[in-house]
């Protein structure tokens, strides 16, 4: 999805230092990691396989093709890179196709930022068809842009996602603040030069001088990120 930008002087709103809202989606927007999860699960379970419950801990969050050999490799499957990550992607995209669980406080996040017209993007790891899907459910008009996994050279932990959309919305990433769910996906911004917060889902994530960690967006409004880039101009 993409849409129009205004120009950046009309986009920072109020003389904040903000200029954009980056925001990952699975886990972080919706609650899918447990789709993900349950859809591998499924799979291997075909193919005569248990997943035990820390390979979800290193899947979580990285790329469809790192997440699909890491799983042939530690059980042995008779199944090719390309075939399981085609089948993951089917079997999730049918889910997601019926809507998504929005994450608590999400709404009223993105309602503030609509409302101050501090822009909001979708930085994801995942495939155009899928983040299509659940925009339905979170509601296209609240972002300005989105930048799916398979429209990058490099997806998530590579900085491209995130230089990509600030990029397009004409930000600095120094002014962008992210909220991300995976060290994988904190790993990416950080390495754009973004300010992160973190709201982990299903592993952990570390926190550090430069990075804020949150137990839930609740936690988080335009005051919370606007004070996040003050930090670091």
């Amino acid at each position: 999805m993409t849409s129009s930008t205004p120009a950046l002087a009309t986009r920072t709103a109020e003389g904040s230092a903000l200029q954009a809202v980056l925001l990952d989606l699975d886990g972080t927007l919706v609650d899918t990691e447990g789709f993900w999860w349950e859809v591998e699960r499924e799979v291997f379970a075909e193919l005569g396989h248990v997943l035990a419950e820390p390979h979800r801990q290193v899947v979580v969050g990285g790329p469809m093709s790192r997440s699909a050999a890491y799983l042939i490799e530690v059980t042995g499957a008779d199944i090719t890179v390309p075939e399981l990550s085609e089948e993951l992607k089917a079997r999730f995209t049918t889910r997601v196709e019926r809507g998504v669980p929005l994450m608590p406080g999400v709404r009223r996040l993105l309602t503030e930022l609509a409302a101050h017209q501090v822009p909001a993007a979708v930085v994801s790891a995942s495939h155009r068809v899928n983040i299509d899907c659940m925009l339905r459910s979170l509601g296209p008009e609240n972002f300005a842009l989105s930048v799916a996994g398979d429209e990058v050279g490099h997806t998530k932990p590579h900085p491209e996602p995130y230089l990509t959309a600030a990029r397009r919305l004409g930000a600095e990433p120094a002014r962008c603040a992210v909220i991300e769910d995976t060290a994988t996906g904190v790993a990416s911004a950080e390495a754009a030069g973004c300010r992160v917060v973190a709201v982990p889902s299903v592993a952990p994530v570390e926190r550090t001088p430069e990075r804020l960690v949150v137990g839930s967006i609740e936690e988080i409004d335009l005051g919370f990120l606007r004070s996040m880039i003050a930090v670091v101009t």
